[in-house]
C-alpha cells in the first residue's frame, strides 16, 4: 500500500473518534437500553422461548425483583437435577440433553439408542470437507469450523428447506460433526505451525461424543474415565443458555430471515468467537496463572485480598479493573453451572495431583467475589457470584486441552441450543424478521457540491 492510501486509512480511522462518539446522556434521554441491557445489566425481554431457562431472580408480592440462588431449566427440567440424575447411573448424558433440547422430552431406552447411534453415523466428514481442513489449514479453529459449516452447504441435497424433518436432519448433523471438524482442525493446525505429526483419527463406532472427541484430538490411552466424564459435563453446562446470549439470539435473528441452516450457524459461530462472549475461560486461565506467579503465599487471605484489590484499581495484571470469572447478567447469588463443575473439578483435581492448585483457585472464588464486592459493589448495585468460566479453562487445562480448543468447544456444546432455537424460531405461528429499531442522534445537514468543499 503506497503512502497515499496508508494516509487516507489514517484519516478515516481518526473521524471514527467523533463521527462514532455518542454521548452516554444520550441514551437515558431517548431511553434506549444499550445492548439490550437495562441499567442493572439484566437483559431487556425482546422473545419467548420453551427451550431454556435463566433464573437469577424472582418476583415478590409487591411486584420487585428478589435474587435468588441461580437455576437454569432445559424444557423446564433443572440442570441440576438432570446432572445429579447421570451422576447417580455413572453415565455420560450430552447426547440424552441434546435429544431433550431438540424434542422437548426425556427420551426413553430405545429413542437414546438409536439418536445416539444417529450421531454417531454422523460424525466422520465428507472427504472433501476433510481434504479442505487440510489444503486450506487456518491458524483459528473457529474460523476454520465457520467456513466448514458453511462448505457443509455445497453437501446437502436440500439446503434451504425449512421443512420440520429437514431442520431436524439438519441439526443432528451438525451437532455429530463439530467434534470431529474440532479435532481435525486442531491436529492440522499443529502440524502446520510446530511441525508436529499429523494425526487424523476416525471416531469409534461405540463412543460417546465425550469420549470420540478426546480420542480424535488426543488419541487411545491418553485420557481417563473421569476425563469423558467431566468433559461430557461441561458439554451439558454450555449446551444450552435462553435465547438471550449473544449468539444464540445472533442465530434467532439471521434464522428469522429465512436464510439456510448453515449461514445461520456460521453466524453464531462468529459470535461466539468474540473474546466478550466465548473466550472467558481462557482469559480466566490467563489471570489465573499470573496470580499463580505473583501470589507468593497461596493461603494468606490478606496477600491475596491486596493484589485483588489492585487488579481492581487497575495497579496490577492486565489493567483493565476486572476480576474475569466473576459476575454474571442474571445470576446473582449462585450460577449453577459454576457450582456443579466446581463439585467435579474437585474429584478431577486430585485424580490429577493439583488439589493445591484447586484449593487456591476456591479460594481465589471466594476472596474475589469479597473483593468486588467491597471495592466495586456500590456501582453495579447487586451481589456477583463466579461463573461457570471460572472453573472450566482449569478443568479443560487438567484434561489436558489445548487452549486453542476452549471456544470451539463452547460451540461444540452450545450448538445444540443453536438449533433448537434455530427450529423454535422458524416455527412460530407468526413469522417476522427480527427488527429492533434504533433512534438516529445526528444533527441535520445541508448537501455541499463537490467543488464547493
Amino acid at each position: 500500500m503506497d503512502k497515499k492510501k496508508e494516509f487516507m486509512i489514517y484519516k478515516l480511522s481518526e473521524s471514527i473518534k467523533t463521527t462514532c462518539r455518542i454521548d452516554n446522556e444520550l441514551f437515558k434521554q431517548y431511553n434506549v437500553k444499550r445492548g439490550l441491557r437495562n441499567e442493572d445489566h439484566s437483559g431487556v425481554l425482546v422473545g419467548l422461548t420453551k427451550i431454556g431457562d435463566v433464573v437469577g431472580y424472582e418476583r415478590e408480592e409487591g411486584g420487585g425483583l428478589k435474587a435468588i440462588p441461580g437455576k437454569l431449566l432445559y424444557r423446564g427440567i433443572d440442570v441440576e437435577d438432570l446432572v445429579l440424575g447421570l451422576r447417580a447411573e455413572q453415565r455420560t448424558g450430552f447426547e440424552e440433553t441434546a435429544f431433550l433440547l431438540l424434542s422437548g422430552y426425556l427420551p426413553d431406552q430405545e429413542e437414546l439408542t438409536i439418536f445416539s447411534e444417529m450421531l454417531n453415523y454422523a460424525m466422520p466428514l465428507e472427504q472433501k470437507v476433510k481434504m479442505n481442513i487440510l489444503d486450506l489449514e487456518g491458524q483459528n479453529i473457529m474460523n476454520i469450523l465457520a467456513r466448514s459449516v458453511l462448505e457443509m452447504y455445497t453437501f446437502d441435497e436440500n439446503p434451504d428447506d425449512t421443512s420440520r424433518e429437514n431442520l431436524m436432519r439438519q441439526s443432528i448433523d451438525l451437532i455429530a460433526k463439530f467434534p470431529t471438524i474440532i479435532a481435525y482442525a486442531y491436529n492440522i493446525m499443529r502440524h502446520s505451525l510446530f511441525g508436529r505429526s499429523l494425526h487424523i483419527r476416525h471416531p469409534k463406532e461405540d463412543a460417546s461424543l465425550s469420549e470420540n472427541f478426546l480420542f480424535m484430538l488426543k488419541g487411545p490411552r491418553r485420557y481417563t474415565e473421569l476425563d469423558i466424564r467431566i468433559l461430557d459435563l461441561a458439554l451439558i453446562l454450555h449446551a444450552e443458555h435462553g435465547g438471550g446470549n449473544n449468539s444464540t439470539f445472533t442465530v434467532r435473528v439471521t434464522s428469522s430471515s429465512g436464510t439456510d441452516t448453515y449461514s445461520s450457524i456460521a453466524a453464531g459461530i462468529g459470535s461466539l468467537k468474540g473474546p466478550l462472549h466465548g473466550g472467558a475461560n481462557i482469559k480466566v486461565m490467563d489471570m489465573f496463572n499470573h496470580l499463580k506467579e505473583n501470589i507468593s503465599n497461596w493461603e494468606d487471605n490478606k496477600e491475596i485480598e491486596s493484589y485483588l484489590k489492585k487488579i481492581l484499581n487497575k495497579d496490577a495484571y492486565n489493567r483493565t479493573g476486572l476480576i474475569y470469572g466473576i459476575g454474571h447478567a442474571v445470576y446473582t447469588i449462585s450460577d449453577p453451572r459454576a457450582l456443579l463443575l466446581k463439585e467435579m473439578a474437585r474429584e478431577l483435581a486430585v485424580e490429577k495431583g493439583r488439589e493445591k492448585e484447586f484449593a487456591f483457585l476456591e479460594r481465589l472464588e471466594t476472596l474475589s467475589v469479597d473483593a468486588f464486592m467491597k471495592f466495586k459493589g456500590s456501582k453495579v448495585n447487586k451481589q456477583v457470584c463466579a461463573n461457570v468460566d471460572f472453573y472450566s479453562g482449569f478443568v479443560y487445562e487438567m484434561i489436558g486441552l489445548p487452549v486453542e480448543v476452549y471456544t470451539p468447544l463452547f460451540a461444540m456444546s452450545r450448538i445444540v441450543g443453536w438449533v433448537a432455537h434455530r427450529i423454535e424460531e422458524l416455527n412460530f405461528d407468526s413469522k417476522r424478521i427480527i427488527r429492533p429499531a434504533y433512534k438516529n442522534v445526528t444533527d441535520k445537514k445541508e448537501f455541499i457540491p463537490l467543488d464547493k468543499r
